[in-house]
């Protein structure tokens, strides 16, 4: 025979939580408490009801249970720059002497930008690096079109044939 379920002392804010809900995981941590105790539901029934695995069902009512009813604010470890070389300033200051120098009428050179990051980091790094800190940055590359937008291709099928003579 199965445990009886735990949290009958936050049922009701679980069920406030349910209509309060703002994102599809508070919903879901919600349902994890209410459905067990509403509904007699199981922790393996619970899982496939909410579509989450019945370790991660029992994690989110655990969640749930100890925050005292309240949906916990996730702050996730997930996303954002887990590997970064330079915070976005120093990346900044770094890149400021070379976009300087392209704002001028110079060319931004890819390749000089790679290696004096290698230089700065003190290891080699892939072409692709440099050019994500570039786009990260707000640079793009800009390439000419493969031909003109105003072109009068008529005109210049006229002019092939003519102009042979």
């Amino acid at each position: 025979m199965a445990r009886p379920s735990s949290g009958k002392e936050v049922l009701e804010k679980a069920r406030e939580s349910l209509s309060e809900a703002r994102t599809a995981d508070e919903l879901r941590q919600a349902q994890a408490v209410v459905l067990p105790l509403e509904f007699g539901l199981s922790l393996k029934q619970t899982a496939l009801v909410i579509g989450r695995s019945v370790r991660r069902t029992s994690q989110l009512r655990g969640e749930l249970i100890r925050a005292g009813g309240d949906l916990p604010v996730h702050k996730s470890s997930h996303g954002g720059r887990r590997r970064e070389n330079m915070s976005q300033e120093e990346e900044a200051l770094f890149l400021a002497p070379f976009l300087e120098e392209a704002k001028k009428g110079g060319i931004l050179v890819v390749s000089r930008i790679k290696q004096a990051l290698e230089d700065r980091l003190e290891r080699k790094l892939a072409l692709a690096s440099a050019y994500n800190l570039l786009h990260r940055h707000g640079w793009r590359k800009l390439a000419p079109d493969k031909r003109n937008t105003k072109t009068d291709v008529a005109a210049q099928i006229e002019w092939k044939k003519n102009s042979r003579k």
